[in-house]
């Protein structure tokens, strides 16, 4: 189950049980709205609840992250799970986005809003 709140200047995603291809395809269609109205996002991704992810949703991860190297500013993963982290690590090689993870949201909001 994944649940996305839309805050000024700021994505934010949390990601409940086990992160689906379903679930991901609703961040995708979220931030490709989101990018019509700006030119690079904040992306908070909270993890700390996340149970797994599927084979699929790392694909498409990739193929999401590729087709969209230069739209994100910043990205941070919030997990307390060094595997779960992975996804963030993942990324960076495909989108010039500053990408840092961590283990505490108030750190990780600070830092993905550039305060």
């Amino acid at each position: 189950m994944i649940v996305i709140q839309d805050e000024k200047g700021l994505l934010r995603a949390n990601i409940f049980a086990e992160f689906t291809v379903a679930d991901y395809r609703e961040l995708e269609a979220t931030i490709i709205a989101k990018l019509k109205a700006h030119r690079k996002l904040n992306l908070l991704l909270d993890l700390t609840n996340m149970a797994g992810f599927t084979l699929d949703v790392a694909w498409e991860d990739i193929k999401f992250t590729r087709s969209h190297p230069h739209d994100f500013a910043r990205i941070a993963v919030l997990t307390s799970d060094q595997w779960k982290g992975w996804i963030g690590w993942l990324a960076t090689a495909f989108t010039d986005a500053q990408i840092s993870n961590f283990t505490d949201s108030g750190p990780a909001e600070a830092w993905v809003r550039g305060q």
